[in-house]
């Protein structure tokens, strides 16, 4: 066979040779494209998944920075009103230690007062122990003064409770003594001696600490500042039953307390 005869027949078959090679290289670059589709597909998925969890952080940080910014706030704020307390709270020590000096020195005066009122109602009282001890039986108590007009000063007859003359011009020396001063309460008290009974006495006590009060008003000495009380035959000033005691006994006694003076407790009953 001739070498012009042999061409047309080869030429098909390399054209097919050609065509499987050119095939089989298509199919291997398409296999690699599809690979290479995939991983980028999976790359762009693996990226997108990437992506969404960085939004997922990047949102949580910024409500995180949001929520540290309020608590950066709140706590500025907190420091701020914590600060205002403190200024508030020394202000208020300031002021509370400001109140308790003048405090402190208010009271240190009122009693500076008390004390100097103290004394000279002290001295008043000496002032009038010692006058009234001149025309009557004067002692002193833990009250004050007691004045005894009994026998020796105003004579009560018994079963009666009349002044006469000259007990009634040592009242008045009296009410001139305690009109020279102020500040004082007078207590007027009666008293009998055992004879009879105790309803009787008692009434008849109240009547000669009636009838003295009666004349201290008529001389001058406040109403208001007297008191009276009848003792009855209860707390003799003397024991027995003999003319002598029940004489002493028929008596008034006069209570004289400074109401500047502070007293312990006592009672001008307790003789």
């Amino acid at each position: 066979m001739s070498e012009t005869e042999k061409s047309p027949r080869i030429l098909p078959l390399v054209l097919a040779v050609a065509f499987l090679l050119v095939a089989a290289g298509l199919g291997y670059l398409g296999i690699r494209v599809l690979d290479r589709l995939d991983a980028i597909e999976t790359q762009v998925t693996t990226l997108g998944e990437e992506a969404t969890q960085a939004a997922t952080a990047s949102t949580e940080a910024l409500e995180q920075a949001r929520r540290a910014e309020e608590s950066a706030r709140a706590a500025a704020e907190g420091r701020e009103l914590a600060e205002k307390d403190a200024q508030s709270a020394r202000e208020t020590s300031a002021a509370a230690q400001e109140e308790a000096k003048s405090a402190r020195e208010e009271a240190d005066a009122a009693m500076a007062e008390a004390e100097r009122i103290q004394k000279e109602a002290k001295a008043e009282l000496n002032r009038l122990e010692e006058a009234l001890s001149k025309v009557v039986e004067t002692r002193r108590t833990a009250l004050g003064l007691v004045l005894n007009l009994g026998e020796e000063s105003i004579k009560f007859d018994f079963d009666k409770a009349d002044l006469k003359p000259k007990e009634r011009e040592l009242l008045s020396r009296i009410a001139g003594i305690l009109l020279t001063s102020s500040d004082y309460t007078v207590s007027v008290n009666g008293y009998t001696d055992d004879v009879g009974t105790d309803d009787y006495n008692q009434k008849l006590s109240e009547r000669r600490a009636e009838a003295v009060r009666a004349y201290l008003l008529e001389a001058g000495v406040p109403a208001e500042i007297m008191t009276v009380t009848g003792w009855g035959k209860k707390k003799p000033r003397v024991e027995g039953t003999s003319e002598q005691a029940r004489a002493k006994n028929r008596r008034v006694e006069l209570g004289i307390v400074n109401a500047r003076v502070s007293y312990r407790s006592a009672a001008f009953d307790n003789r």
